[in-house]
């Protein structure tokens, strides 16, 4: 049939489209206000399309009931959805790259009530499905696991230091440099997700080192007899280019996952640089706050004792490090 009129099935479609247009028509411009002529010129019945004018053919009109059957039935034949039993018009929401999952639903939920309150009777907006419950039951899983590290890494400290005021001097740095790493991720658009929240439960155990190992030089020179101020000067100035070199090396085995490629790459880049800054800011912390809180809390061994934060320990700093000349090797047996 179309055929035989020189037609084919794109003239149909720019027919049908072309009257179901529904935009302004014009503007009226007066002296004080302008209005906008606005007609929907949608066709809504079978009838309407059966009279549509596709073309002029020998000087008569082409209709669009002369060349196909107008029927009214549902966009789709195809596919059909029900929810509860009831017939259902199913709305898949999709978040945007880049956007925050939990956020985009989080929203949703926010304008349900105003939605639902703008429906019709017996028509009614229900979730059907939130893929956000396995991502949020993961991330406070992570956590959760991610305070419980920070638990056992002040319990394994004090199990070696055995006195809370040089625990807590290696411990204050847990709390800085994830605080400070936050900020970082923040300025970086790095959003708090499993990965991240990963890198920062690995990064509990890392950031202590070198609190642990300042603490122990200083304390070498208080037990000397030195000043705790002057000892924290000269331990953090003999130790400090060993820290810097020790966390250089550390960060230097991220820096192939920095350079990787393709999907993989582009999640591991979030976790990489998450612990390569908090190492980075322990650093800094374990070089500037750590020697300053050892001149204040750390105190001179009385007569016959051991300074607060003593050789108890140092015997694990030094095997670890390798420190040549920060351990005094008579003052323990085992070294």
């Amino acid at each position: 049939m179309l055929a035989s009129h020189r037609l084919s099935m794109a003239d149909i479609r720019q027919a049908v489209v072309s009257a179901n247009v529904n935009q302004p028509k014009g503007n009226l411009d007066g002296p004080l206000r302008s209005t906008t002529i606005s007609a929907n010129e949608q066709l809504r019945s079978v009838a309407d399309y059966e009279q549509l004018i596709i073309r002029y053919s020998d000087d008569a009109a082409l209709r669009l009931g002369h060349v196909a059957t107008v029927v009214h039935d549902a966009e789709d034949i195809r596919q059909s959805a029900w929810f509860g039993g009831e017939p259902a018009i199913l709305l898949n929401v999709q978040r945007q790259p880049g956007a925050n999952v939990i956020a985009v639903v989080d929203r949703i939920t926010e304008e349900l009530p105003a939605l639902r309150q703008s429906l019709p009777t017996g028509v009614d907006i229900v979730v059907a499905t939130d893929r956000t419950h396995t991502i949020r039951d993961s991330v406070n899983h992570v956590q959760k696991e991610m305070l419980i590290a920070i638990g056992l890494v002040v319990l394994v400290t004090f199990v070696f230091l055995r006195t809370w005021t040089a625990t807590f001097i290696p411990s204050v740095v847990v709390p800085l440099s994830l605080a400070g790493t936050f900020g970082i991720m923040f300025l970086l658009g790095f959003s708090i997700n499993n990965l991240t929240l990963m890198a920062l439960t690995i990064a509990t155990g890392f950031v202590v080192d070198d609190a642990i190992v300042m603490i122990e030089n200083i304390a070498r020179h208080i037990e000397k007899g030195e000043k705790p101020f002057v000892a924290a000067l000269k331990g953090a100035s003999q130790i400090g280019f060993t820290l810097i070199s020790l966390t250089l090396s550390l960060i230097a085995v991220l820096i192939p996952l920095l350079f990787m490629s393709d999907v993989i790459g582009r999640l591991f880049r979030e976790f990489a640089v998450t612990l390569a800054v908090a190492i980075l800011l322990s650093l800094f912390i374990s070089l500037t706050l750590t020697p300053m809180m050892c001149a204040r809390l750390l105190r001179a061994p009385e007569e016959g004792g051991r300074c607060a934060a003593s050789n108890r320990y140092s015997w694990m700093a030094a095997s670890l490090y390798g420190l040549n000349g920060s351990v005094d090797a008579k003052a323990d047996p085992r070294l």
